[in-house]
């Protein structure tokens, strides 16, 4: 007899680019597949993704819009297919570093000096990073590059098998995920690890529900900011270093520093306000320069 309910929860998870579904077959051609299937395998995977998935293919292109202006419908469309290719390829090589002896990242840090700076303070650091090329890996590139001590924070996703999966993986590459919610004492282990002189590395493109976040602007749009990573440099006088990650090729990465950004002890509205602008500023030019980097599959205008 045919289970209606399996058959309904599998369709949705074919809907799903973040799905258990899509996370389980990418782990097991990586885990079983030549290197060559590595290599080439996320070029069909990554347009497949972008032609099954209609609603998160019109928000690339709403959002590449935003970034470049209108443009030809060919060099739109090739844009397009080049996030979807980019965002499986660091999938897939995000999982391979885990699941594959002698799996090798080629990895720099462009003009490291203010994250240099940052550490020898001895006040921990705090990196603000997004949903760009390399998020995946942006933590283990710090720690191999600088010997950092870091943990990542990211929020809970839509699939918890899918996040379950995936973050067992990064605990293989060697990297701690923290998860956050709504409970603002979940954040104490990072305080802790600050005052050790840790580095904490959050994303900030996007606001999880049930989280605090201040009102700013991304391409002229409203655009909300965590509010959490401003707090918690408020409270541990770590500078908040912007730090965005960009694919180069196969297993090559490069992560880009920002101008550290710092919050007083006891920050006026305004003063957070100006820390959230900043770092969306920071967002803006980094995806001005990559716009097939940043893997954001919602149209702006619906945040």
């Amino acid at each position: 007899m045919i289970d209606v309910a399996k058959l309904r929860a599998l369709a949705a998870d074919l809907r799903q680019h973040d799905s258990v579904f899509w996370r389980r077959a990418v782990d097991l051609g990586v885990v079983y597949g030549p290197e060559p299937w590595i290599r080439y395998s996320p070029a069909f995977f990554g347009l497949a993704f972008g032609a099954a998935l209609p609603k998160h293919r019109r928000a690339v292109l709403r959002n590449l819009r935003l970034a470049l202006g209108p443009r030809s419908a060919p060099a739109e469309l090739r844009d397009a297919a080049a996030v979807f290719v980019n965002f499986a390829a660091c999938m897939t090589e995000g999982l391979a570093l885990s699941s594959r002896p002698g799996a090798k990242l080629d990895g720099a840090v462009v003009d490291d000096e203010p994250f240099l700076e940052a550490v020898a303070q001895g006040r921990g650091v705090i990196v603000a990073t997004a949903h760009t090329g390399g998020w995946e890996i942006s933590g283990l590139l710090l720690k191999s590059l600088h010997a950092a001590d870091v943990i990542v924070v990211m929020q809970r996703e839509r699939d918890a098998r899918a996040q379950a999966l995936h973050d067992d993986a990064r605990h293989g590459a060697g990297v701690r995920v923290i998860r956050l919610g709504g409970d603002p004492l979940e954040a104490l282990p990072l305080l802790a690890h600050l005052r050790k002189g840790g580095v904490v590395a959050i994303q900030v493109d996007r606001l999880p529900k049930g989280m605090r976040g201040r009102q700013s602007r991304l391409f002229g749009k409203p655009w909300w900011v965590p509010e959490g990573p401003l707090a918690l440099a408020a409270v541990s006088g770590a500078p908040i270093i912007p730090a965005f990650t960009r694919r180069l090729g196969f297993m090559r990465y490069e992560v880009l520093p920002q101008a550290p950004i710092r919050v007083p002890r006891r920050p006026s509205p305004a003063q957070l306000d100006e820390a959230a602008g900043r770092l969306m500023a920071d967002l803006e030019r980094f995806v001005i320069d990559n716009p097939t980097q940043w893997f954001h599959f919602e149209d702006v205008d619906e945040v």
